[in-house]
């Protein structure tokens, strides 16, 4: 495997509980999901943050969860066999943050950049009790929520649009293109619980919280369903304030990033990748 310009880039995939973290971007305080995972990565590795150079694919918000979260990082040496630093990590992270999978990756892969798209599940527990199993990964609606009226709403979110009225302001620096293309969004009944999937080539910053809120009013016959495409004509935050606020994060879940296939391909005379490995029990 011959190193890239910058060293030898490896690729992750993590899952989380967001529930005690301020989403994924590093910070040190309150602590962020990034920072735990540099911190184990800096153990195992020896390397300081600015060496690493870890990006993940998507910066969740505080209280999101991931079940397919995406990072990349360098080293300047080659790894054998991954076996040993994906157990590494694994027992220095604590237990709501796991490395699911270790591979090498190619000098074009870029766990930004060569996404082509993002699925986002938001979890619903639609009873007048709620759950307490499911209390940090479903919102709960003890107003009963009409799934086919909802899935009308949803189907008009389907295609390219200019989301606009539905991206809050972000911190960030950078000028996001408000037009984006969603692939699929379904209504899942499963008992109590409802799950909304979307599934669209990238998201405005809290889109899909958004999403979800307008669907829960149109879901409460609060709203007609054909709201959405007038929402979405408006291009304007202010419009859909005066229906709903965001949904709450604890509901929402990164289930997976697509991407670029041929940044996906293993580079040549690589180590196999990493997905964990069971303890067997010598007789």
């Amino acid at each position: 495997m011959k190193p890239a310009v910058n060293g030898y880039k490896w690729r992750l995939v993590i899952s989380y509980e967001g529930t005690k973290y301020a989403g994924w971007q590093y910070q040190v305080s309150p602590p962020t999901v990034q920072c735990f995972l540099e911190k184990a990565l800096n153990c195992a590795t020896k390397l300081e943050r600015k060496d690493l150079c870890l990006v993940g694919a998507g910066r969740t918000d505080a209280g999101v969860h991931a079940l397919g979260q995406v990072a990349h990082f360098v080293t300047p040496f080659n790894y054998g066999s991954l076996d040993g630093i994906h157990a590494a990590l694994n027992g220095i992270l604590p237990d709501d943050i796991r490395v699911r999978e270790i591979s090498p990756a190619v000098p074009e892969f870029h766990a930004r950049f060569s996404a082509e798209g993002k699925t986002y599940h938001y979890k619903i527990y639609n009873d007048a009790v709620m759950d307490p199993m499911q209390r940090h990964f479903a919102y709960h609606s003890a107003c009963k929520l009409n799934a086919d009226v909802m899935r009308e709403a949803a189907k008009h979110f389907v295609g390219i649009h200019n989301f606009s009225a539905f991206a809050n302001t972000s911190n960030s620096d950078r000028v996001r293109n408000p037009v984006k293309s969603i692939f699929r969004f379904d209504v899942v009944e499963m008992g109590a619980l409802l799950q909304l999937e979307v599934e669209g080539s990238g998201f405005l910053y809290r889109q899909v919280r958004n999403m979800v809120a307008l669907l829960l009013q149109v879901g409460r016959e609060a709203l007609p369903p054909d709201i959405v495409p007038s929402m979405l004509a408006s291009q304007d935050r202010r419009e859909l304030a005066k229906y709903v606020m965001f949904a709450p994060p604890h509901g929402l879940c990164l289930v997976n990033v697509m991407y670029n296939k041929d940044h996906l391909r293993l580079p040549p005379d690589c180590p196999t990748g990493s997905f964990g490995k069971h303890h067997t029990i010598t007789k």
